[in-house]
């Protein structure tokens, strides 16, 4: 039986990565283990609401659910839409109210960070990326879906954005878990959560899932992300390690 669980807040900031991680490595808050699951809801909320997802992207946009559009800092609007194309016979470009009529579905998956911290059970909401993907055809050339996300970063080896590639066999796998996520919670994305719409692999690292999604290239290759262009440390490939798993990776290895 639980008696009492202590929970130290991080400061009310908007810390970095490496500021995180350095809270993280105190072990006095429970994320990443069982007990996470045993606080009160309020208790989870207000931990998950410290917990800021700090991005590259510089912040000049938001999104408006109920309509449906990008605005922008300077206050200008346009209807969001997901672009589909690379090697494909004809690209797509669908509205967010069209990934809204795509078949719904609810998974609820651990979330590994590259830092080595881990948050259970989060609850999303989203599409297959076999629904989606049926919107366009795709060339049996193509091997990879590469992400590509709104809004500027600093520029790193050639890019402007935030890109990243995932393997078609894993999103095309029911048994990954994959999906493009809308929701979060039973709720539209934020912003602070890659709102309109995010990738999500819960069997690699974080830093593959990317946020604020506007397009997806189908390639024959794997695209160098914005992580591992800025340090190769970070991998094309970033499977979770096996002793961070409480289900096992389909993929074996």
């Amino acid at each position: 039986m639980l008696e009492e669980v202590a929970v130290r807040f991080p400061p009310n900031t908007d810390s970095k990565r490496r500021s995180l991680l350095k809270f993280l490595a105190g072990g006095a808050v429970v994320i990443g283990t069982g007990l996470w699951n045993l606080l009160p809801a309020c208790a989870r909320q207000a931990i998950a609401s410290r917990f800021r997802t700090n991005t590259v992207e510089k912040k000049n946009f938001r999104f408006d659910p109920a309509r449906g559009e990008i605005v922008w800092k300077d206050g200008r609007r346009e209807p969001y839409r997901l672009v589909l194309d690379g090697l494909v016979e004809t690209p797509a470009s669908l509205t967010y109210a069209q990934l809204r009529a795509l078949p719904q579905l609810q998974r609820t998956i651990d979330f590994h960070c590259v830092e080595g911290w881990s948050v259970e059970n989060v609850p999303w909401g989203g599409v297959a990326y076999r629904d989606l993907f049926a919107k366009v055809k795709i060339s049996p050339q193509a091997k990879y879906a590469v992400f590509h996300a709104l809004g500027q970063t600093e520029s790193l080896g050639g890019l402007t954005h935030y890109v990243e590639s995932l393997p078609l066999r894993d999103l095309m796998n029911p048994a990954m878990n994959t999906l493009l996520a809308l929701d979060m919670d039973g709720a539209p994305l934020t912003d602070e959560r890659g709102a309109p719409a995010r990738a999500v692999s819960p069997f690699d690292l974080g830093y593959k899932g990317c946020k604020f999604v506007t397009r997806v290239e189908f390639t024959a290759e794997p695209t160098l992300g914005w992580w591992t262009r800025a340090n190769p440390i970070y991998g094309v490939y970033a499977p979770v390690e096996k002793s961070r798993l409480r289900t096992p990776d389909p993929r074996g290895g």
